[in-house]
């Protein structure tokens, strides 16, 4: 129906049209705006009626949304209108199902919040859909996922702390007589694995400075474990050893002719003893006799030595002591294969059937393996190191047992190691072989070792030469992004001590004591356990720690503050 108000000439005609609702819903805005207005007309009034400022129009809007309102009552207009799935908020109405289908549950995913509730979580159970990743819910958790890998990887907090081997005047003073000796020499015999003739051969050198003597180049026994027969010159880089220590101690290859009819002074210190000790019990008869030989000397100078010493212990540990070219070369090729694709982590696992004995501890495999373990310590009983009086349940939740396979896993896991981490695996061939690494591989599907990098042939003159094999271990492990050792031992304080040198590169010490009794509690969730795990790890990711702080710390253990400084207006 419409109606016309006619005028003069002057005045202007206005139209009312009545449209059935039902066409409503098929106009476009363009096409509601053609029937509202008057192409013809152009005047003041027109402009005027356009105007925003127009009460007219203002109703004429408002009209038409009520009026879709009421149409939306009784019309579904969902395919016709594009509402968003994902409101901003909803009204009492709709607090079941959403229009598109979307649960309340799945818009809470959504939302920005991200926090959902134990009746959404219940919901979502009933019905039977899974979280779908829409929205920023999915981004946050992958977002969540990489900083934990970041975490992982990022290096502790080194303080400034640098390489920083100082010697006093009278450490200088002294080093001319010395090094300018011929007189006096002394002959070492070291023994052990590689690691811990590494630790004998420093000790060896500061026993030499003490009493003013030449060194022999140091003897290693036969290892009576391996049957290895390396010498000094396989594993270690001898001219550079010599000329390291130049102005130290004199290095001699061998007794010159003046001295080799001479029959040594033979002996084997205590443990634990001081310079003054040394000088009291051998400097008189080496003198008289010309050449001391000493036997067994893990352990046997004190740690707690005046910091020129020290820091000769330093520079024997992290400068002189490099290992042969030939090693050195290979074990590089390997630590770069396990870099070309990024960060490595680099485990040190104790699981030899030796250890397991040594310690009075139990693989965990299966009871045939602990049989097999329980036979041999009964047989030869002097090979248990651990305390004797205690259990094995004891001695594990003491801390005294080596990590397993399944430790480490979960330790890892806990500490927001990656699935995809690229993991080296120092050690020995673990009792129980493959299986005994069962959880590990199956976490963590790159998982090498020596034998898993080396071409073909590589590895083969090597073959029977256990403490070369060492050698190349501690090569690829001192230059990784992380190193855990799954035990104590001399690989891993030597590795602690180097890494604190080369700038406090991130090393996790295992905290076995203490996060042993969180593995048992079968009652805490995931996220609880990983949090525990982490906060107890927290101080113990390779930062700066003083030596002093606890008397006989090992100074090639803890270098701070004898051979590391920083600008001395900070403090640790």
């Amino acid at each position: 129906m419409a109606k016309s108000k006619c005028s003069n000439s002057k005045r202007v005609s206005v139209s009312y049209i009545s449209v059935p609702s039902q066409i409503i819903n098929s106009l476009s805005s363009s096409s509601l705006q053609s029937l509202l207005l008057s192409p013809k007309k152009t005047s003041r009034s027109n402009n005027r009626f356009l105007s925003f400022k127009s009460p007219r129009l203002w109703f004429l809007i408002l009209f038409l949304f009520s009026l879709l309102g009421m149409l939306k009552l009784g019309y579904n207009l969902d395919t016709l209108i594009p509402f968003s799935p994902y409101p901003c908020t909803t009204s009492p109405q709709t607090q079941g199902l959403i229009p598109n289908g979307y649960s309340k549950s799945q818009l809470a995913f959504a939302s920005k919040s991200g926090k959902r509730s134990k009746n959404d979580e219940k919901d979502e159970v009933l019905n039977g859909f899974s979280k779908p990743e829409v929205g920023n819910g999915a981004n946050s958790e992958n977002d969540g996922e990489k900083v934990e890998e970041g975490e992982f990887w990022k290096q502790p907090d080194g303080l400034g702390y640098k390489p920083c081997l100082v010697f006093t005047r009278d450490y200088k003073r002294a080093s001319e007589g010395i090094v300018n000796d011929r007189r006096k020499y002394l002959l070492v015999v070291v023994s052990g694995g590689m690691n811990q003739q590494r630790n004998q051969i420093v000790d060896a050198v500061v026993i030499a400075r003490i009493l003013g003597a030449a060194l022999v180049v140091p003897i290693l026994q036969v290892n009576v474990i391996w049957g290895d027969e390396s010498e000094f010159a396989d594993i270690f880089d001898l001219e550079h050893f010599k000329r390291v220590l130049a102005n130290d101690v004199r290095i001699v290859s061998s007794l010159p002719s003046t001295h080799l009819m001479t029959r040594p002074v033979e002996g084997s210190p205590p443990l634990h003893v001081s310079p003054q000790w040394i000088r009291g019990r051998y400097l008189k008869r080496l003198n008289r006799d010309g050449v001391l030989l000493l036997r067994g000397l893990d352990s046997r100078l004190s740690k707690d030595l005046p910091s020129d010493l020290q820091r000769l212990r330093c520079k024997v540990a992290f400068h002189a002591l490099r290992f042969a070219p030939p090693i050195l070369e290979l074990g590089n090729k390997l630590a770069e294969r396990m870099r070309n694709k990024g960060p490595y982590l680099a485990l040190h696992l104790r699981m030899e059937k030796d250890v397991w004995i040594r310690t009075g501890c139990l693989p965990g495999l299966s009871h045939e393996y602990d049989e097999i373990v329980n036979n041999e310590r009964k047989q030869r009983p002097e090979l248990l190191t651990a305390r004797s009086n205690m259990t094995y349940h004891d001695r594990k939740l003491a801390g005294l047992c080596p990590l397993n396979a399944l430790d480490v896993t979960r330790l890892l896991k806990a500490l927001g190691a990656p699935k995809d981490a690229r993991i080296y695996w120092a050690g020995g061939q673990p009792l129980g072989g493959k299986e005994a690494l069962l959880p590990l591989t199956q976490e963590f599907s790159h998982f090498y070792n020596k034998e898993d990098l080396a071409l073909p042939g590589e590895l083969e003159p090597l073959r029977n030469r256990a403490s070369v094999m060492a050698a190349i271990d501690y090569i690829v492990s001192e230059n990784s992004d992380v190193f855990i050792p799954s035990h104590g031992g001399n690989m891993g304080h030597a590795l602690q001590g180097h890494r604190a040198y080369a700038g406090h590169k991130k090393y996790i010490t295992p905290n076995k004591r203490q996060m042993l009794h969180y593995f048992l509690n079968s009652s805490l969730s995931e996220s609880e356990f990983n949090n525990i795990i982490k906060e107890l790890h927290r101080d113990s990711l390779g930062q700066p720690e003083l030596r002093t702080i606890k008397a006989g710390r090992d100074v090639t253990k803890y270098p701070v503050p004898e051979c590391m400084c920083r600008d001395t207006s900070s403090n640790l």
